[in-house]
């Protein structure tokens, strides 16, 4: 009886794929920080301080003047039940972050304020209104 010498072996690399899938997923991780996170776009007024805090709300006032808490728009009545809403419950020093368009009035501003200085008369906490501001240039 004879064999064959040439036989047909079936056989596939997994290193190349798994090249592959690492590729993909620097590329994805990469690209997914550069999507901006602001859903309204915003002239910020600019600034040179770096503070920073973590921000529990936020709280958009776009160049018309409308209100957005998160993701939630909403008008001057609505605005201090939506920020107690967004602010999670036992935490008694938040930090709601304020997005103002710079040509927004600072009437609409002081409105922020004085809805989150409400909720700390009614609540007996701490919470503070941070403005967001660009990077001087």
């Amino acid at each position: 009886m004879l064999q064959s010498r040439n036989q047909i072996r079936i056989e596939t690399s997994s290193s190349t794929m798994s090249d592959l899938v690492f590729l993909l997923l620097v590329f994805f991780m990469i690209t997914s920080t550069l999507i901006s996170p602001n859903a309204v776009k915003l002239l910020l007024p600019e600034s040179g301080s770096k503070t920073m805090a973590k921000q529990n709300v936020t709280v958009y006032i776009d160049e018309n003047y409308n209100f957005q808490v998160g993701e939630t728009a909403t008008d001057i009545e609505g605005l201090q039940s939506l920020i107690a809403q967004g602010i999670e419950a036992g935490v008694t020093d938040a930090c709601v972050v304020l997005r103002a368009d710079k040509t927004v009035p600072v009437q609409y501003v002081v409105n922020v304020i004085d809805a989150v200085n409400a909720i700390n008369n009614e609540t007996g906490t701490k919470h503070k209104v941070i403005l967001a501001t660009s990077p001087k240039k």
